[in-house]
């Protein structure tokens, strides 16, 4: 393998996601001209405009580049400069260092916390409760609800909260207190004698 490969895959990449950007941005640019409001073809001449308006864009830029062919050097060092930093690799994540079944475990006193005297507490209480202690802005229950999955917890699709009216997704105590260690099953015949 060449040692340009990387610089050459990067810069394919950064141009592919360069082209599709831009693609993507001309053609709502010319849908945007469309009105709803008037029928027929008359909704549709504003898209018309904007594409006469693009292509004309397009010819004027080739009669120049015809004109001043060492245009073409600048422009194609401005591509490769853009496509180069759409290009750029994202990191990768760092492994998780703590193992899941202490954060588990946390997770768990955090609901069972929530939960006190009832049986159950919804999944949205849980989420407003951490975004009150500024962790998980942004989120949303379905986020939640894959992170307590994800971390063996059970998430049943309708529970019955204390203070609510309909079922919600939510999480049973029953479903986060271990169950109690079952008793060794022993024999009830009487010992023979020897």
């Amino acid at each position: 393998m060449s040692r340009l490969a990387p610089t050459a895959a990067r810069l394919t990449t950064g141009t592919t996601t360069l082209a599709r950007r831009t693609a993507a941005r001309l053609t709502t640019w010319v849908a945007a001209g469309r009105r709803p409001d008037l029928p027929g073809w008359r909704g549709r001449l504003g898209c018309w405009a904007r594409l006469a308006t693009l292509t004309l864009a397009l010819f004027l830029l080739w009669r120049l580049i015809s004109t001043a062919p060492n245009l073409l050097w600048l422009a194609t060092t401005g591509w490769l400069a853009t496509a180069w930093r759409a290009a750029k690799p994202t990191p990768e994540p760092a492994p998780a260092t703590t193992p899941t079944e202490p954060r588990s475990e946390a997770v768990r006193a955090l609901l069972l916390d929530l939960i006190g005297e009832a049986s159950a507490v919804h999944l949205s209480t849980v989420l407003a409760h951490l975004q009150e202690h500024g962790q998980w802005e942004g989120r949303t229950v379905g986020d939640l609800r894959a992170h307590l999955e994800a971390l063996g917890i059970r998430v049943q699709a309708k529970v019955k909260a204390p203070g609510s009216r309909s079922p919600k997704r939510g999480v049973r105590k029953a479903d986060l207190t271990p169950a109690p260690p079952t008793a060794p099953v022993t024999s009830t015949a009487p010992p023979t004698a020897a």
